[in-house]
């Protein structure tokens, strides 16, 4: 019996350190592991589409790349997110009074499956019934940065989620936050991209001037858009499409002179809060925990008040001794919080005469005329205490 207990313990023993042994082994979905990133060329499908291309964009606009910007791409740790505003102007283009997709085409592709539909309004994050209103109020443009967002593909009766890079050129319908919310070369559903601390491993063929260090995030503006300003992809003019318009209603605006060939700006990364400006006012910096605990000291000091009218000014008697200073506390390292509070303290002044007083010129003692008044407007209240709060409460 003792054997076969040992030879239990044994095996559970192994079970146990295997099972940890693969626990903190794999690393594949951690935050420091790499994730792949779907290369998606303009017209390519791509795995799992919900529905055939309803992309009518017949014109390839010049992908928005900044000068200088050479081939290849980084190592994943080089990698920077570059976020741009959906309102941006020049984010988007289109040709002039053209859809680049065909809405009501992939409203039919999607009604005639429902399985399709209940996946796709899944993925889309609105209700089965409400697709054909929901691409409607699309609008119908293309990408002219390399955009990455999170895909979506349907498969086995249900919606698949991955992260992709689109091309610029892609034709895509944006929402009225300027967000791309469907791509039109397959009918998936799009979101934001996930966030992922680790590296990316691009997953496909690049394309031509494809640097993943390029690549966009758009950002979905916090108010609804009424009209986009976008790029027309045949002669590098700016046209104003309304949102929810196939084109149809397009706009010149020749007022516009920023330069269509420069990409749109990203937003700058937000700058780390400085000590300075991370405390609030009423907040003083933690003491170091090698300062001694102060103890709550109070020194009073005396202004000299005027002698009264009707008698001449005393002087000093020899015997007097000027008080003693106090001693100094023991010194602590520096920056250390204090708890001595030092008070002027002003004698009373005298009942003025009934009878006028004599003008009395003080003989001439060396010693200056005008005597140290006290400010007319010291604060009053509770919250002007001169001693401050009481020790215990302050942090020190």
């Amino acid at each position: 019996m003792p054997s076969t207990l040992r030879k239990i313990a044994t095996a559970a023993a192994v079970l146990a350190v295997g099972s940890f042994a693969a626990g903190c082994g794999g690393g594949a979905n951690g935050a420091d592991s790499e994730q792949d990133l779907n290369l998606q060329p303009i017209a390519a499908q791509g795995p799992d589409p919900f529905t055939e291309s309803t992309a009518e964009s017949t014109t390839t606009p010049t992908p928005a790349v900044p000068p200088g910007a050479g081939s290849g791409t980084p190592a994943p740790s080089l990698r920077s997110v570059r976020t741009v505003t959906g309102s941006t102007p020049g984010l988007y283009g289109g040709t002039q009074s053209v859809a680049s997709c065909d809405v009501e085409k992939q409203i039919r592709f999607l009604g005639g499956d429902r399985a399709k539909t209940r996946a796709f309004a899944d993925a889309a994050g609105i209700d089965p019934g409400s697709i054909p209103s929901f691409l409607r109020g699309l609008t119908p443009v293309v990408l002219r940065v390399d955009t990455r967002v999170t895909n979506h593909g349907f498969r086995d009766g249900s919606a698949t989620s991955f992260q992709s890079v689109l091309q610029a050129g892609t034709a895509v319908l944006v929402d009225d936050h300027g967000a791309p919310r469907v791509r039109c070369a397959c009918g998936n559903p799009l979101r934001p991209p996930s966030a992922h601390q680790g590296g990316w491993k691009d997953k496909g063929t690049p394309w031509p001037g494809y640097r993943g260090d390029r690549v966009i995030v758009v950002r979905p503006t916090t108010v609804v858009i009424n009209t986009l300003i976008i790029v027309n992809v045949t002669n590098n003019t700016w046209i104003e499409r309304k949102s929810g318009d196939d084109g149809r209603h397009d706009k010149r605006r020749p007022d516009i002179h920023i330069d269509p060939a420069k990409p749109p700006v990203p937003e700058p990364p937000s700058p780390p809060a400085s000590p300075s400006t991370s405390l609030s006012p009423n907040t003083s910096p933690s003491p170091s925990p090698d300062c001694p605990t102060p103890t709550p000291t109070v020194t009073v000091t005396e202004t000299p008040s005027s002698p009264p009218p009707s008698a001449p000014p005393s002087s000093p008697s020899p015997q007097s001794a000027p008080p003693s200073p106090q001693s100094p506390p023991a010194s602590s390292p520096s920056g250390c919080p204090s708890a001595t509070k030092t008070v002027t303290a002003t004698p009373e002044t005298p009942a003025p005469s009934s009878s006028p007083p004599s003008p009395l010129v003080p003989p001439d003692t060396g010693a200056p005329s005008d005597l140290p008044s006290l400010p007319s407007d010291m604060p009053s209240g509770p919250e002007s205490d001169p001693f401050g709060p009481s020790p215990e409460s302050e942090n020190v």
